[in-house]
């Protein structure tokens, strides 16, 4: 690969290993606090490995140039698996600490459960950190409540740190300027500013994001949850992770208050971060005169009903059905995978009726809207979708000599933008499928068909891939074969950067690494 493309992303590259490293290291109060002393060797072994290499690219690149467009998806794309690589070392290195060594390290260590020993697998704590960062929820431990209080955090905070984005924390702790900064901004799925300036659209996204989190906390500690819960639970809901502290997700509390509390927190989240801004400023009319989110409360009364009405019969009452439908469908909507429809629930979702877990597929792949925490292809691309189809067909009812105009929120598309957009779109829907079945073919191939039928196998890889969580019991350390976990470990990557990023990257190197010359 030339020079000057290694420059810029190794730069950038070291850059976000640092900020990870430093995040690892500040996460060892944890376990001073709380007395799991034998976890703090692990911590800051994690934390100094992706500092030095950190470090060591910073340096070396230091004058690199400013990234351009494909040097900003080179680094989106390789950054993200990066940090989720050595992300996974805290998973890693403290299950190995507490499993194979005397007393774990001589310091007394937790009960060696299974859901702590599973992740001295690497390719486990791989999968843990992969879906921490991307949001997606899917777990490798098998009851979360035995997990020393360390992971259990570290989980938690690489899902608030992902929500928002690993590029847009280094952009904002950076606070570098110009249009390098501006380029890995739209790298990472994101297209809208807040302000003129990219350094002060991020710090933005973050106070908001930091004054939601707080709420979030405050509202679930006031529902009933003790104040672990509450804190961990609020950083996963309000950044859509769906990651838990207990087992059987949200279903395990079954509180109706605690449900309650979270609907406005998960659908919070789907909403776009300059629509927030805008309410947080008084403007309340952001709430209706943006499109997306009078898509996403359209999609969300009409989905929810619409389940409603599928689950009804398997359920004993129809407030029941609204209570376990309406909650599961806001999950899947806006990606954060809390899950109700579990055990101690009368009916989880392995059990639903296939219509019902194709619906949630639909809100899967959907998701919310751009700009926000959630994943899926995005409500704004939906919306160009129809819009466009309407558009094409309009041409036939109308003299050649007629202007078509197409209208997007406030934007004005002309014959020229508008199937250019409309294009991009198709694309993005297109290879969402393509990786959809790649991806169900192998776990079809893998899987005993007599145990997980057809929608199943669907309804979990649309969850990787939507960056969701929400399980039907396939994701599991010892039911997901290794060929599964790998498939999930792309689905949830690429979902997280909307796959053109990493088709990029993948060229880039074939291409400019010379393998085709």
């Amino acid at each position: 690969m030339r020079s000057d493309t290694i420059a810029p992303l190794g730069r950038d590259l070291g850059w976000m290993l640092r900020v990870l490293g430093g995040l690892i290291l500040v996460s060892v109060v944890v376990p001073l606090v709380w007395g799991e002393y034998y976890a703090i060797p692990g911590l800051v072994i994690s934390g100094l490995v992706p500092v030095a290499i950190g470090w060591g690219l910073s340096t070396a690149f230091a004058d690199a140039d400013s990234p351009d467009k494909l040097h900003g998806m080179m680094i989106a794309a390789t950054g993200w698996f990066a940090i989720a690589v050595f992300g996974s070392l805290p998973f890693f290195t403290v299950a190995w600490i507490a499993t194979l060594t005397p007393g774990g390290l001589g310091l007394a260590t937790p009960p060696l459960t299974e859901s702590l020993t599973v992740f001295t697998n690497p390719l486990n704590a791989i999968f843990e950190s992969m879906s921490g960062f991307t949001g997606t929820g899917l777990t490798m431990a098998e009851d979360e409540s035995t997990l020393p209080r360390t992971l259990q955090w570290w989980r938690s905070l690489i899902q608030w740190v992902g929500g928002v984005g690993v590029i847009v924390l280094t952009t904002a702790i950076l606070a570098r300027p110009g249009s390098g900064s501006l380029t890995l901004y739209k790298s990472e799925a994101r297209s809208q500013k807040i302000h003129p300036s990219i350094v002060s659209t991020v710090q933005t996204i973050w106070w908001i994001f930091l004054l939601f989190t707080s709420l979030s906390i405050l509202l679930l500690w006031l529902a009933g949850l003790p104040p672990w819960q509450a804190i961990n639970h609020g950083m996963t809901a309000i950044s859509t992770g769906g990651f838990s502290v207990i087992d059987g997700s949200i279903g395990a509390y079954d509180s109706v208050v605690i449900e309650a509390v979270l609907l406005p927190i998960m659908i919070a989240g789907g909403i776009a971060f300059p629509v927030h801004y805008l309410v947080l400023q008084g403007d309340l009319r952001g709430l209706y005169t943006d499109l997306q989110t009078r898509w996403l409360a359209a999609v969300l009364v009409v989905g929810s009903v619409f389940l409603w009405l599928l689950v009804s019969p398997a359920y004993d009452s129809v407030i029941e059905a609204f209570r376990y439908g309406v909650f599961q469908f806001v999950s899947a909507l806006t990606a954060t995978g809390f899950q109700t429809a579990t055990e101690p629930a009368p009916l989880s979702l392995a059990v639903w009726p296939t219509s019902a877990l194709l619906t949630l597929v639909f809100a899967m792949v959907v998701g919310a809207a751009a700009g926000s925490t959630a994943g899926g292809i995005k409500l704004i691309r939906l919306i160009m979708l129809v819009k466009g189809i309407r558009f094409r067909v309009s041409y036939v009812f109308y003299p050649d000599s007629t202007v078509h105009r197409l209208w997007i929120d406030d934007r004005v598309l002309d014959e020229e933008e508008g199937p250019r957009e409309f294009g991009e779109a198709a694309i993005i829907a297109l290879l969402w499928v393509v990786f959809l079945a790649t991806s169900l073919f192998v776990l079809l191939m893998t899987l005993p068909s007599e145990t997980y039928p057809l929608e199943m196998i669907l309804f979990e890889i649309a969850s990787a891939q939507g960056n969701i969580g929400l399980s039907a019991g396939i994701t599991g350390p010892a039911s997901l074969p290794t060929a599964g976990k790998l498939a999930f470990i792309l689905n949830m990557w690429i979902g997280r950067l909307e796959i053109i990023p990493i088709l990029v990257t993948l060229r880039a190197l074939f291409w400019r690494g010379g393998i085709y010359e």
